[in-house]
């Protein structure tokens, strides 16, 4: 029996099993970010350890990279040892912003004004010396080829802060969050953008201004926000290079629906929670733009996504090619885009409440928090802030939504849309 046969047979009394459910993490999961001043650790933090930076014969590249990996992949949490702190990041703190607004419109995590405090932190984490609003990780990090300075600003985290900040002007109609989201727009516009002359190629740089990635669930991302702001003000600057690059990156898609990450000979994987990014960022540019230009590539898209990514179970699958590890935040990534796409398959949310009700089983601690990572062998338990908590408080506040059926969540995606290898 297929997955569509299985949730096909599901009772509705299940739906109601799964918003109480559902509920209660919210609460419990609020309730352990409150008291840890929604700051925590990160996969990617391992250069943020005094240790680490007070021995300098240890600060090139492959000790950095070296020091990152064994810290993300050890199942005992060694960051006390390393003496790494705790940090609020700017990127967890967006997906807060846009989860509390989604909570507090079904009377939800109303006990205090978290969307005010969302916003006043992500002023204060804005990145310094940089004309624009725009925004970097807690954390610095090395790729393959660079080392990103902690607070750098890149593109990732400006287009998650932006996005935010144009949900809560949506609701509150405060211009000062309009204000920043177009000063993000306008420097990935003006600082990110690239095209190659008169060929078809055109992307947004990441992770730094210097590196020309072909990167393409970055490359949907900035696409989506700015045909976001060409909606909202109506600017044609920012109509152009969002249809050329996304354009670009669609026609990398591959016959059978898939995405490589990018288009470099080393990002040939395919995994769940960019594919979804990619889905999403799609959907909202058609909706944006009030065209039907991606469907059969979305339509495509999702075929592979659902054909792929779930185990009959409910387990959410990191690879399209095998099942572990399984990763909250592939867990998350899922659960939104199930019931973003519900339109394609009602069946969507049931499978949906099926991913959230496996990681209940196997990923939840009573402490109100998420585990990072399910292996063939062992649970990785350690808390994320960022990478776990707020990513299942963003996917919680998706749920409750369409469960409750108080907010009606639109057929194209909002603005919830980035690795296993970068962060």
């Amino acid at each position: 029996m297929g997955l569509t046969g299985i949730w096909a047979s599901v009772p509705h009394a299940d739906s109601y099993a799964c918003l109480e459910q559902a509920k209660d993490a919210t609460q419990k999961l609020v309730e352990y970010c409150l008291v840890n001043n929604f700051e925590g650790y990160d996969p990617y933090d391992a250069l943020n350890s005094k240790i680490f930076g007070s021995l300098p014969i240890l600060n090139s590249r492959v000790p950095r990279i070296l020091l990152t990996q064994i810290m993300k992949r050890s199942p005992i949490n060694l960051r006390h040892l390393a003496r790494i702190p705790k940090t609020q990041n700017p990127k967890g703190i967006a997906l807060f912003l846009s989860a509390f607004i989604r909570l507090t419109s079904i009377r939800i995590a109303t006990q205090g004004d978290f969307v005010a405090l969302m916003i006043e932190r992500l002023i204060n984490l804005r990145s310094p010396g940089v004309p624009y609003w725009c925004w970097g990780y807690s954390f610095a990090w090395q790729g393959r080829a660079v080392l990103v300075p902690r607070g750098a600003p890149n593109l990732v985290c400006t287009t998650f802060v932006a996005d935010a900040l144009l949900d809560a002007y949506e609701q509150n109609g405060q211009t000062k969050c309009l204000g920043m989201a177009v000063s993000a727009a306008e420097y990935i516009l003006n600082e990110l953008y690239w095209t190659d002359g008169n060929t078809a190629a055109a992307g947004f740089s990441y992770p730094l201004p210097s590196i020309r990635s072909q990167t393409h669930n970055a490359t949907f991302l900035a696409s989506a926000l700015l045909c976001r702001l060409y909606k909202q003000t109506g600017d044609e600057k920012f109509l152009g290079p969002a249809l050329k690059a996304a354009r670009y990156s669609a026609a990398k898609q591959s016959e059978n629906g898939s995405w490589r990450y990018g288009e470099a000979p080393s990002q040939s994987w395919i995994d769940n929670f960019h594919t979804g990014f990619n889905l999403c960022a799609l959907q909202r540019i058609g909706r944006y733009l009030d065209n039907r230009e991606f469907e059969p590539c979305i339509r495509r898209g999702f075929s592979f996504y659902r054909d792929h990514f779930f185990r009959e179970d409910g387990a959410a699958r990191y690879f399209h090619n095998r099942t572990y590890p399984i990763d909250s935040h592939c867990v998350a990534q899922s659960i939104i885009t199930l019931i973003l796409f519900r339109n394609f398959d009602p069946d969507n949310v049931f499978l949906a409440c099926s991913v959230f009700q496996w990681a209940m089983k196997h990923m939840w601690d009573d402490r109100g928090f998420f585990y990072y990572r399910v292996l063939r062998a062992c649970t990785i338990r350690t808390s994320y802030m960022r990478w776990t908590q707020a990513w299942m408080l963003l996917a919680l506040s998706v749920l409750l939504c369409e469960l409750s059926g108080v907010v009606k969540q639109p057929q194209a995606s909002p603005s919830f849309t980035p690795v296993e290898r970068e962060p």
